[in-house]
């Protein structure tokens, strides 16, 4: 007996979202930091067990060029071991024209584009200036619009910048509303380097809404380095925002920001929700199996508390 037999215990608070849909990015976000390439097969057990878990949309691998990202060397290998997955949706990102050559190969029916809140990221992430990045983005947006794909668009450095500092909220709105222009079906603003707090992210959300970006094409992607990530969902949902994404046992960071430490676990977010009595589809014991899992054949433990707290052995 452990003593966590029906908990956490749900209370509802008023405001709140029926349900929220989780946007698994560990496969990516979470595996394209690793120091040692994953084996594919691995990868795509993980993405399998991640979808018997329950989760929904689970981003599967990049289509970009392996000299920048060699972990995701093999998307073209994986993606055909876990298109067939029912009822699961996998997004892929993609860089530019050649990369949705390629996922379109495949027959990939969601793509993402990554752009930046943000010069002097944009520069190292992308070696382009914002609207260099963006005019890059626009004719693979167009384009995948045109083959019936779902788009969405990244945007990093929403909240602060480990070179420039604090990001001004109307910098942030005006390159989500070109994003949306463009024809990007849904917008996730990451906090790349952690610092947002919860006021800040009721601050952008208010900025986004006012500025006509309906918050339900939305999402947010929040790091855990100053230990907010949970308070900034909750602000987020709050303001009406249903789609979170986050990583299976808190994988994942940033090659190109140093300062970028691990996503919100999953683990983390659902034990919030699941207390909260908010409707997410996901079984969270067999998600933190699958991340004990995970954690094993990376040879390291999981970060997520939930996890840790969960898998404990007295």
């Amino acid at each position: 007996m452990t003593g966590t037999e029906g908990l956490p215990m749900t209370v509802r608070a008023p405001g709140l979202p029926p349900r929220v849909r989780i946007h698994e990015v560990g496969p990516r976000d979470g595996l394209q930091n690793e120091k040692s390439v994953v084996p594919v097969e691995v990868k795509a057990e993980f993405i399998r067990r991640l979808a018997a878990a329950g989760l929904t949309t689970v981003e599967a691998t990049s289509f970009v060029h392996p000299k920048w990202v060699p972990q995701l060397a093999d998307a073209e290998q994986l993606f055909p071991m876990v298109a067939g997955l029912p009822g699961v949706r996998l997004p892929v990102l993609v860089p530019n024209d050649r990369g949705l050559d390629r996922a379109l190969g495949l027959g990939a029916r969601e793509i993402a584009v990554f752009a930046s809140a943000t010069e002097s990221f944009a520069k190292a992430n992308l070696n382009r200036t914002v609207d260099e990045a963006l005019a890059m983005f626009e004719p693979v947006v167009t384009r995948a619009v045109e083959h019936g794909l779902r788009v969405r668009g990244y945007l990093s450095m929403c909240f602060g910048d480990p070179w420039e500092g604090p990001v001004p909220v109307d910098q942030v709105v005006a390159v989500c509303r070109r994003l949306i222009g463009m024809g990007c079906d849904e917008l996730s603003l990451g906090d790349t380097i952690g610092v947002a707090t919860a006021g800040h992210v009721r601050a952008l959300l208010t900025a986004l809404t006012d500025q006509g970006v309906p918050i339900d094409t939305i999402a947010v992607h929040f790091h855990d380095t100053y230990g907010q990530a949970l308070a900034n969902t909750l602000a987020a949902l709050q303001c009406g925002v249903t789609t979170v994404d986050a990583s299976a046992g808190g994988l994942g960071g940033c090659p190109y920001a140093k300062s970028a430490t691990g996503n919100l676990a999953t683990e983390d977010l659902v034990w919030m929700l699941d207390g909260l009595g908010i409707e997410t589809g996901v079984d969270l014991g067999r998600l933190t199996a699958t991340s004990v899992w995970m954690a094993e054949q990376l040879g390291r433990p999981s970060p997520s508390r939930t996890v840790r707290a969960l898998s404990h052995k007295e």
